[in-house]
């Protein structure tokens, strides 16, 4: 019917500035391609550094149905979109739900999505705080690291990768937060991201020599977080 489905890969965003690559950009072609009268809209897609589901409408009422669906799905509890991910350690309990505040922090001259464990009640009110929840559950273990199964209950940008972090067990490819999980006798502990610099992710030569890189090839490890399912009403 209306209705697209494709997958996107890692790093491709959904909107950019006129010029540059993006999803938005190829959907007239796309269009054209598949022979549609109407232009595509995106209703739901992962974000840029994630791969995976991106679903379109040549609808324009379909989607927004689609959308508020998503929005009040979450709201009653229920998980509409279904993460997979690939984590560098493995979690202690094998299913179970992270809960924490989200806020974005000013670090120098860049913004941080950072966690807040006991955000107070004014941070909330005014929205500056954002209660944020993921479900998540241990599909398989080897080598020390883990393919989870995520189901975030809400939107919040790089929720996803900070709640791994709070898990002590970082994406892979996540270049972003994962410096904020140190090792100290092999036993990981969450560091501050006010007094950890971001970096390139660390990761030991056993499992270097496994996907086959260099420690200079670090930097072009995508993000290993890829959206698989999303329901549909």
């Amino acid at each position: 019917g209306t209705l697209v489905a494709l997958s996107k890969p890692p790093g491709l965003p959904i909107l950019g500035r006129p010029g540059d690559l993006s999803l938005d950009a190829l959907l007239p072609a796309l269009r054209r391609r598949l022979g549609l009268a109407a232009e595509l809209h995106v209703v739901k897609a992962p974000a840029r550094e994630y791969s995976g589901l991106v679903l379109l409408s040549s609808c324009y009422h379909t989607t927004k149905k689609l959308q508020q669906f998503f929005t009040n799905a979450r709201r009653r509890g229920q998980y509409p979109a279904t993460y997979r991910a690939i984590t560098v350690g493995v979690p202690a309990e094998v299913e179970g739900e992270i809960c924490t505040g989200l806020c974005w922090q000013q670090q120098g001259d860049r913004a941080m999505v950072v966690p807040v464990s006991a955000p107070g009640r004014r941070s909330l009110a005014r929205k500056d705080v954002k209660i944020t929840r993921t479900h998540y559950q241990v599909l398989s273990t080897v080598g020390g690291c883990a393919l989870l199964q995520l189901q975030p209950r809400t939107a919040f940008p790089e929720q996803l990768q900070v709640h791994l972090t709070l898990l002590l067990c970082p994406a892979l490819g996540d270049h972003e937060h994962s410096s904020h999980v140190g090792r100290v006798l092999g036993v990981p502990f969450f560091l501050s991201p006010e007094t950890t610099p971001t970096r390139t992710q660390v990761l030991d030569e056993e499992l270097l020599s496994r996907l086959g890189l260099s420690s200079r090839q670090l930097h072009h490890l995508p993000l290993h977080i890829h959206l698989q399912e999303l329901m549909l009403p």
